[in-house]
């Protein structure tokens, strides 16, 4: 059987990436730009850096500010109406998870039609590529900047529901570590538990290979020696840069091993109760971990050294044990 591997045909990564964007549009005759956020973070000013580099580079925009967590058909809408009113040919998604999902709708629809939901009933099955899409990422955990996902809710039922398309692929993602120093505490926490969900999904999943391996388990070791550093110093460059590569990494592990039961929990828990979807894997990954360490205990080996866990003088038993320990103190 074969497999197909779905990347950003370019990432800007590192500090002050963001820097380099301008240039990169340059070359592709884009001209109006279609801004994709929430408002905190146009109140706070951090779309600014945004901004300020389009405008570097004559490039118009227009800013729809109406995206909130968990993310809504709604969201994705309103979105559909600001673009055409406003005559944007691109989309640029600016902010975490909610605001790279709800550009990716935006962007898919708008080429192909129709609702987002007409796009939930199977895989792949958008006729056309979307508009052309940027990410430009703010956090370090859902990795839907380089991503073939969507996750939406349907604001009438309360339910969510994934898009999984190839077309939602960016042409091109930024990660750009300056921009998530300011990150709140509770942000950080949240969102590097989801990262480390992924990672450790993808790598217990049945459709894993050993491209998405060797990325989870780099993942798994980037993030447990940086998260508490991030959560506790957010203004540790370093830690900030190590988790931007940890979650991207996981991103490229999961966007193509897929997902499994924390996440399909997860995410009806946070459609119900509106809780923030890194919280909601933290308290189901320890628990799905005990169910799924019996089916793969060899896995759980390798995530104890990956955790930083000895396991040299260890059985098995005791090697997954401490895995799942390690797993749960972390969360």
């Amino acid at each position: 059987m074969s497999n197909v591997f779905y990347m950003p045909p370019v990432t800007l990564m590192g500090p002050n990436a963001i820097q380099s964007l301008g240039a990169e549009l340059a070359s592709k005759e884009l001209k109006k730009a279609l801004i994709v956020t929430d408002k905190v973070l146009v109140e706070v000013g951090l779309v600014n850096k945004l901004t300020e580099e389009l405008a570097s580079h004559q490039l118009d925009y227009v800013i729809y500010d109406g995206v909130q967590p968990n993310p809504t058909e709604k969201n994705i809408e309103d979105g559909l109406e600001l673009l055409a009113t406003s005559q944007c040919d691109f989309v640029i998604s600016f902010g975490g998870g909610s605001s790279h999902d709800t550009a990716k709708g935006i962007a898919l629809v708008a080429a192909n039609g129709g609702h987002i939901r007409d796009y939930s009933k199977g895989v792949h099955l958008s006729k056309k590529p979307q508009l052309p899409l940027v990410t430009v990422n703010t956090t370090a955990g859902t990795a839907s900047e380089m991503t073939v996902f969507a996750i939406i809710t349907n604001q009438e039922d309360e339910t969510k529901y994934p898009v999984v398309d190839k077309h939602f692929t960016p042409i091109i993602a930024v990660n750009d570590s300056e921009l998530m120093v300011a990150m709140p505490k509770f942000l950080t926490a949240a969102t590097g538990m989801d990262a480390l969900t992924h990672a450790i999904e993808a790598y217990v999943s049945t459709a894993a290979t050993p491209i998405t391996d060797a990325s989870a388990i780099k993942a798994i070791e980037l993030i447990v020696n940086n998260l508490e550093t991030a959560v506790n110093d957010g203004q540790n460059r370093a830690a900030r840069d190590a988790m931007q590569y940890g979650e991207y990494l996981a991103g490229m592990a999961f966007s193509n091993a897929s997902l499994g039961y924390v996440h399909s929990m997860a995410h009806q828990l946070g459609g119900v109760y509106d809780l923030a979807h890194g919280l909601c894997n933290a308290i189901l990954l320890a628990e799905v971990s005990r169910f799924n360490a019996q089916q793969v205990p060899e896995r759980f080996v390798d995530i104890a050294k990956a955790m930083g866990v000895d396991v040299s003088a260890m059985t098995q038993e005791q090697a997954v044990n401490a895995a799942l320990e390690a797993i749960d103190a972390l969360s």
